[in-house]
């Protein structure tokens, strides 16, 4: 038995209200900061506009076969994780064309989703490789 309470989503949305806002995805590169003056500003503006960051999409590299590199882009994807969550993305996307180690680079990037689901987003990874081993 869960001590925590069963999310009932149908109860929570019959009260929901449609607005009138486009969902945008935001590419990681094209965020100047990401830090929180600088997402506050940028989520006030998205708003002004009429658009919602409904993504932030990272393009990770991790084709290099050295531990301090993975750990250090790791580190990168977290700081969008983060700045996903502050701007109220529900999900983000982790885009790899090669990876160099996958046995180091899997547990990074579990310990990266495993952030993003306490943050509440999504977590989606279009890599050669999955989280599970």
């Amino acid at each position: 038995m869960s001590a925590t309470p069963s999310i009932d989503v149908e109860r929570t949305i019959e009260r929901c209200r449609p607005e009138d806002v486009t969902p945008v995805s935001l590419e990681a590169d094209a965020l100047e900061s990401t830090a929180p003056t600088y997402l506050r500003d940028l989520k006030r503006e998205l708003n002004r506009e009429g658009l919602f960051p409904a993504r932030v999409t990272v393009r990770a590299q991790f084709d290099e076969d050295c531990s301090l590199q993975t750990q250090e882009e790791a580190d990168r994807i977290r700081s969008y994780v983060r700045a996903a969550s502050f701007l109220g993305a529900g999900a983000i996307t982790v885009e790899c064309e090669t990876i160099a180690n996958p046995e180091k680079v899997r547990p990074a990037l579990a310990a990266c989703a495993e952030r993003a689901d306490r943050e509440g987003l999504t977590f989606d990874l279009d890599a050669p490789i999955t989280l599970e081993a």
